[in-house]
């Protein structure tokens, strides 16, 4: 028994080592956009080979786990919520990449309009990926629950991106490639937090022992049943 708690502690350390790298890839990818920083760039390139060799490890890791001790109840649930968690973070790590490859296109030429709101939804981003991963190393159901909460800002000013690009787009068809590239890098920064309401479902579920997901589902049934 000492030996699997050794264990689960191991699978802990190797996802933290995993959050780290896509974290940093993720802020990487930022600075690469909003500071022309092509350094930075092909740092997050580098990370990606790390990043997926990481992902088959915790996964053979989980599974072994899984087949060699048949856990139950809070155990296993957080080596199902570990490997849920991996798969997030590795595509993170890929939409990291998204965003850097977008960053060096737009340094080909000057930037014929500011960021827009992409700094701040960068900054929102960022947040909730600290926030996801704060509250599974915690396993705090409040700060998971902080992270739903802000979903729905990051998915606002996005929406208010694409109007305003499309608008740019409209005025000068010389603006289309710029404006396609910043579509992509808030496109992608949608992601990576929708990634991070996964990560805070998943301690929900972790420490809760409840599927956010599922609920949410029955209430929009009912909704409509209503309708």
């Amino acid at each position: 028994m000492r030996h699997f708690v050794e264990e689960l502690e191991q699978l802990k350390t190797k996802l933290l080592e995993m959050a780290a790298l896509v974290e940093s890839s993720i802020q990487r990818s930022i600075s690469a956009v909003t500071q022309k920083d092509r350094g930075a760039a092909e740092e997050v390139f580098r990370n990606e080979t790390s990043i997926n060799a990481i992902e088959i490890d915790i996964d053979d890791f989980a599974i072994n786990l899984l087949a060699l001790h048949q856990p139950m109840a809070a155990d296993l649930r957080l080596i199902v919520a570990a490997l849920k968690i991996n798969t997030d973070l590795e595509r993170m790590g890929d939409l990291a990449v998204n965003i850097a490859l977008r960053a060096l296109a737009l340094m080909e030429g000057p930037m014929i309009k500011p960021m827009i709101d992409i700094p701040h939804i960068a900054g929102l981003v960022q947040s909730m990926v600290r926030k996801s991963l704060d509250a599974f190393v915690r396993r705090d159901a409040d700060l998971a629950r902080s992270v739903l909460a802000s979903d729905d800002a990051v998915d606002s000013l996005r929406t208010a991106c694409y109007h305003e690009l499309v608008s740019f787009m409209e005025q000068d068809t010389a603006n289309i490639q710029q404006s396609l590239a910043l579509l992509s890098i808030t496109r992608n920064l949608e992601r990576i937090a929708d990634h991070s309401t996964n990560i805070a479902e998943d301690v929900l579920f972790l420490v809760k022992g409840i599927d956010v997901r599922h609920h949410a589902e029955l209430h929009k049934q009912k909704d409509a049943g209503h309708g």
